[in-house]
Order: structure tokens, then sequence, then C-alpha cells
């Protein structure tokens, strides 16, 4: 079930933004025009998959903290500066919404603030409408699930009606959801996860911290593609290998490079290596995931390894779909060369983000319910 369409109203930068993605998908953009709004918004749906979106959008400051803050609507004298930029009377109810468009399902969620200005929880959000309907664009009489009325988000159609039998289109669209891989924050210093020594189980997903990056390597060499592994390593490091010791059960990382008589240990690796070779296994799981989102991979790489990492990315995204948010811009020169990339660029209009060069009739592939 690939994404075709991400759409969020109402959250930080993001007033009202459709972004469509592909295959691969690259979004850059200048420091704040709203690249890192959209990944959080991604999690967002990721977390009402899960049941916590509450306790999500509570450590991001609470509802009040996520709301768009500008005005209700940007008119044209304000955009080209007729005007200055102030509010007026609200037309609609204050609500932060969410939504994707895909095959076979699509899904869309509406969040606003409690009912209950009396209680001490007023500033949580409210569950104003959840809808699950047939195909991309919305229609009434596509509707294979919803809810409506002011609830408890963290009892969203998801954790209410996944039950594979009774409504079939809920437990699938949530497994798929729930399936999801984001990789954004590997550590790299001396006490990093990836550098210590592990009992090693069979792996076939390298974690979100790479702490288990010894057993995903042993994985994929045994179960996986260990041969295109090694040739993506010698890409970006010509003449190096990886291998696995297992002494004991403990399983320990090597990179082998020429002229050394003994092999180095991930404590031993520089940053930027091991982040390359986290990067690199994390793409050769055996076990892809439907939606494979890098946050600004290239982040402590030197810019010798940005080709190669362009071109593990696009091999990657010949097997799954992918969305890479980037900054540098040799990385995100080679990754729109390649033909099955579709590059969205981000810009800041009026504190508002906007995706450059859109349509009316390309925001128009949206429909919230």
């Amino acid at each position: 079930m690939g994404i075709r369409l991400l759409a969020v109203s109402g959250y930080r930068s993001l007033q009202d933004v459709v972004l469509p993605l592909d295959q691969l998908t690259l979004v850059s953009g200048v420091n704040g025009s709203g690249k890192s709004n959209l990944y959080r918004a991604l999690r967002l749906i990721l977390a009402a998959a899960r049941g916590d979106l509450v306790g999500v959008l509570a450590r991001e400051g609470g509802l009040p903290a996520v709301m768009w803050a500008g005005p209700e609507r940007l008119s044209r004298e304000m955009r080209q500066g007729e005007r200055p930029v102030q509010g007026g009377p609200r037309q609609q109810p204050v609500r932060l919404r969410l939504g994707l468009a895909a095959d076979p399902f699509s899904y869309a969620i509406e969040l606003g603030y409690t009912q209950d200005p009396q209680s001490a929880f007023a500033l949580d959000p409210a569950l104003k409408g959840e809808w699950i309907w047939a195909g991309g664009r919305f229609h009434p009489r596509a509707v294979l699930s919803q809810s409506r009325g002011q609830c408890d988000p963290d009892r969203s159609l998801f954790q209410s009606g996944a039950d594979p039998q009774q409504q079939p289109e809920v437990h699938a669209l949530r497994e798929e959801i729930l399936a999801w891989r984001f990789y954004d924050s590997f550590r790299t210093d001396s006490a990093a996860p990836a550098r210590q020594p592990r009992v090693g189980t069979r792996c076939f997903a390298l974690a979100g911290d790479g702490g288990d990056l010894p057993a995903a390597v042993q994985t994929i060499l045994e179960s996986g593609d260990g041969k295109g592994l090694q040739e993506a390593i010698a890409d970006a490091f010509p003449g190096c290998r990886l291998s696995v010791s297992t002494d004991a059960g403990v399983f320990r990382l090597n990179l082998h490079q020429p002229g050394l008589l003994r092999p180095l240990e991930a404590s031993e690796l520089s940053d930027g290596t091991l982040r390359y070779v986290l990067l690199t296994v994390a793409l050769f799981s055996p076990r892809l995931p439907p939606l494979l989102v890098l946050n600004e991979p290239e982040s402590s790489l030197h810019p010798d390894l940005l080709p190669p990492l362009a071109r593990l990315i696009g091999s990657a995204a010949d097997r799954t779909q992918v969305w890479v948010i980037a900054h540098a811009p040799a990385l995100i020169d080679a990754l729109a060369g390649l033909a099955i990339c579709r590059h969205v660029q981000l810009e800041r209009e009026l504190g508002a983000t906007r995706v450059h060069g859109q349509t009316t009739l390309e925001r128009g592939a949206w429909r919230w319910p």
C-alpha cells in the first residue's frame, strides 16, 4: 500500500499542506521551511495507530504548542504586503488534521480542544473525527469506518475497531502503519549502543538506536543480500568488508580494511564511518518496511560518502517506498537525478510552509472529510 499524499492542517508551520509522495520522495528546503514538521506529522499518524497520540503531543508541549499560530486565512493583501498579518473572527473551529491517501485504504483524523473548560485537562486534545475510506480521494460513499464526536484520541478506530474479522480495513491499515520505520537519531558517541558488543539474536530489521547492529549484519549475511551489503560497503570504503565475531554468543562487529593486520571493532570506528554502516545495514534489511523514512541521513558524513549514499537509497527504493529529508546539496542533487525520485521543495510564506510551485489542481488531489 504505497502512500500517494500526506495532508496536514493546523500543525506548527503546516497551516494547510498537501505533500505528494512517490516511490522515492526527496524533501528539501532552507532551515525553518517545515521539513521537520512534516516528519513529525507523519510520526503523529504512527502514534495514532499505536494508541499513544496524547502522550506524543504532550511531549511536544501539548496541543496549544503545536497548533498553527497564524491567522485562519492568509489573504492576498497579506501575501503581497498590502496589509499587516492579523487575525479576525474565526469562521471554523480550531483543528489539527492529519491524513494520508493510499491504496487500498486512506485515513484522516481530526483533533481539537475538549468542550469541558472547567476540567484541569481542558487543553488535552479531543478526537473530533476519524475516517478510513477506500481509494485515494475522499468521498462519503467510500467510507468504510468512521467515528465522530468528542472522545479520547487514544481510543481511536485503531484501538476500538481493529478486529480483523469485523473490520478488516482497520486491522490492515493499522498493521501497515505500525510497520513504518523511521531512522533519524543514530548515536555515534563513545557510549552509543551501536558500538557495544551484545548477545545476538536473529534480527531482520535494525533498531532505531542501532543497538542490534552486529546481529542485523549477521542476519543479512546469512538470510539476506550479504553480497549486496558487502558491495555497498566497498562502494563507500574501497576494499573494506564487514564480519561479525560471535564468541560465546556475544556479537561484535568488525570492519576489515586493506593494509591493517586486524579488523577494527565498532568501538574504534569514526563517527562518520559508523553512521554510514548503520544506514547501509538499515537499507539492506531482509524485511524492508512498507515505508522507510530517513531524516537528514547525511549528518556527520564526509562529502565523499554522499554519492554512494544516494546510490544506496536508490537501490532500497527499488524494493520499498522511501522518504528522505535532506539538506546537503550534494545528496539532494544525486537523489534528484534518479528517475524514480520526486523532489519536493518547501518554502515559507508568512510563517506557513508551502510546496514550491504546487498548483491549485495538485492541492485539490486531497479532500478533507
